[in-house]
């Protein structure tokens, strides 16, 4: 079932309005977005790895709250209101460090004042769970 409140949403139209934001600094791209989901991948390369040669956990929660809060807006009417972030937890399960990471945000609940989403984030070949975060949103009235 889609859960957007929105028409469609091309990819082309999210990209551009990345410019000059967190997302574009670290190289994340809009991949996929599904009926109840949102998919972004971000490259493991001298902005996102930490001085050990891996991926920096902080990169890892910036894609998830980026795709996280992207969906729990996109689930609200914004001309009467916005979703801002709340919360997050993230756990790290393995560490990569090269090619890509996916992250896949999807909603676990989507109310009147708050949403909750789980990001899981996958290296490149989207067999590794790398890490996942639970995100929680407040929503805003204009």
């Amino acid at each position: 079932m889609r859960i957007w409140k929105v028409g469609d949403i091309p990819i082309d139209a999210l990209e551009k309005r990345k410019k000059g934001t967190l997302m574009e600094a670290l190289g994340m791209e809009y991949v996929e977005i599904g009926d109840d989901f949102i998919e972004a991948r971000m490259p493991v390369d001298e902005r996102t790895r930490q001085p050990f040669g891996i991926l920096h956990g902080g990169a890892h929660v910036a894609l998830a709250e980026s795709i996280g809060s992207l969906g729990a807006n996109l689930c609200l009417d914004n001309t009467k209101e916005y979703a801002v972030g709340l919360d997050i937890n993230s756990n790290h399960l393995k560490s990569v460090s090269s090619g890509f990471v996916h992250g896949i945000a999807k909603p676990i609940h989507i109310g009147k004042t708050t949403q909750v989403w789980e990001i899981k984030i996958y290296d490149e070949n989207k067999k590794n769970l790398l890490n996942i975060t639970r995100l929680t949103m407040m929503i805003k009235q204009i």
